[in-house]
């Protein structure tokens, strides 16, 4: 099985911007953004690819692959 982890939180925080000014960003809501970080959502691509322009970091440093046994 396997799921994906993000560092979008980390990122957000570091870049101070909410969580509502990333949905804004990236239109999504907020409780997407939260599900988001919580690892509970996966984004589609064209999600992902927003939020790598939105927080200026390269998509496979935000999000891998985990594989859980």
């Amino acid at each position: 099985m396997e799921t994906l982890l993000n560092i979008v939180k980390e990122l957000r925080i570091q870049k101070d911007i909410s969580q509502s000014k990333l949905a804004e960003l990236v239109g999504v809501t907020r409780q997407t953004i939260i599900s988001l970080e919580k690892g509970s959502y996966i984004p589609s691509l064209l999600l992902a690819m927003r939020i790598s322009e939105v927080l200026d970091t390269p998509i496979e440093q935000i999000f891998q692959k985990e594989i859980i046994k």
